[in-house]
């Protein structure tokens, strides 16, 4: 019998053990999490078999222990596991850092162990009570093996992290970190920049935070995540992120010193170049974007919203996400509806059209 360990029952760690109970029924799912209340959820909705101590020593039995806690908490646990698991056993975490936990393994003579992972998934919500079992679904997954990791082991994680239904990208721990750098550590940091911006220059009014409800709460969104763990985030991963900022600095600069001038080419350069390469992304990613979005016009009238929703629940049509937008500068559409997988979305449009709603899909 396979046996899974988890250290850890948040929100990814959660998601990726209500995956593998999906995807591997008969595998045998142990986990420790210092919230006795999250295993015992864990217990009562079979996600969990065996709950665990932080130490204990069932945990030798593992085929497979994924880390989930904060950065600095798996580091922590590395010497835990040492002289616990069996030399077949990998070990595995799910943080957005890896060159300080990879540089621990090595350290610890566990780097014939260690495969680092990263699931490019999340939620501003956080918990165990908000994971789920399709949350890393048709997601990149990032996997950093050590040297030493025998080819066959890789593979096989590799394998493994593909039966979840997420998609396993190697590469190392160095490539890692710089990538997560420039594509999520840097924006975290500038939106929350921004929201600091908009507070700030607001008056007694609060006009700014009123109108930001569209497309700067769409861009800043990200702000919305733990302060706790991005703060050890950019402490992990300091030297990458400051050589993002610096790099910004300089575009920054740059775009500052076109409009001083009245640079109208540079200016529209400085657009033409970001539209270009952020539709490309579009449609590099089209096939696994996990937006699964309609806007929807509807009249402001009592029940506008229930009509919707009754007309996709009687079709068997699930919805994700639902809300009005108050600014629609950015988007068409004043309801934005969110399903679970691009098929529920199509569905959605062809239901919503037949009874003359007026449906819009972002390209």
């Amino acid at each position: 019998m396979i046996t899974i360990g988890f250290i850890g029952l948040g929100l990814i760690g959660g998601s990726i053990a209500k995956a593998i109970r999906r995807y591997h029924p008969d595998y045998r799912i142990l986990a420790y999490n210092p919230s006795k209340e999250t295993l015992i959820t864990a217990v009562s909705e079979h996600v969990v078999d065996i709950p665990c101590d932080r130490a204990d020593i069932r945990f030798r039995e593992c085929d497979v222990i994924f880390l989930c806690a904060p950065v600095n908490a798996n580091i922590s646990y590395l010497k835990v596991l040492k002289g616990m698991i069996s030399p077949e056993c990998i070990i595995t975490d799910v943080g957005s850092v890896k060159g300080t936990i990879h540089r621990e393994t090595e350290n610890l003579h566990l780097d014939a162990n260690f495969i680092g992972g990263h699931p490019m998934a999340g939620s501003e919500k956080t918990g165990y009570e908000n994971s789920a079992d399709y949350l890393i679904e048709n997601a990149y997954y990032l996997l950093t093996p050590c040297e030493n990791v025998s080819r066959k082991k890789a593979r096989q994680f590799q394998e493994f992290i593909q039966s979840l239904g997420a998609i396993p990208l190697v590469m190392s721990p160095t490539e890692h970190d710089y990538i997560t750098a420039g594509v999520s550590h840097l924006p975290h940091i500038i939106a929350s920049i921004l929201v600091n911006e908009v507070k700030d220059l607001d008056d007694s009014s609060e006009h700014m935070r009123l109108i930001a409800a569209g497309g700067f709460k769409d861009i800043t969104r990200i702000a919305s995540s733990s302060p706790e763990m991005w703060q050890h985030i950019c402490l992990s991963n300091k030297n990458m992120i400051l050589m993002m900022i610096d790099k910004f600095e300089d575009l920054l600069t740059d775009a500052r010193a076109r409009i001083k001038a009245s640079d109208e080419e540079g200016i529209n350069s400085l657009f033409e170049s970001s539209k270009d390469y952020r539709d490309s992304i579009t449609d590099i990613t089209s096939d696994s974007d996990k937006s699964h979005v309609l806007y929807c016009d509807i009249y402001d009238e009592t029940g506008g919203i229930a009509s919707v929703t009754s007309v996709l629940a009687t079709h068997g049509i699930s919805i994700k996400n639902i809300g009005i937008i108050h600014n629609r500068e950015f988007e068409e559409g004043v309801l934005r509806v969110e399903f679970y997988q691009d098929e529920a979305c199509e569905k959605g449009a062809d239901v919503l059209t037949e009874n003359s709603y007026r449906i819009h899909r972002r390209k």
